[in-house]
């Protein structure tokens, strides 16, 4: 998945059509149809900013 200016560019699922499809910011979290084989393809919500992971704890301070 893609984004350009507003537009998200997916991959239909079906295997036997796997088209390019162009949908609209506006269409997060919704469902669509391929215009090719007319299966249906949900679009993903906006991810989220992942967390960042805590740095490892220094293994010469751990010790007793």
């Amino acid at each position: 998945m893609s984004t350009t200016a507003g537009t998200i560019r997916l991959i239909c699922p079906n295997l036997k059509c796997r088209a390019t499809l162009a949908v609209s910011e506006a269409s997060r979290g919704k469902v669509v149809r391929c215009r090719q084989c007319q299966g249906r393809v949900g679009v993903p919500t906006k991810p989220e900013r992942p967390v960042p992971a805590a740095p490892p704890e220094d293994a010469a301070s751990s010790t007793s």
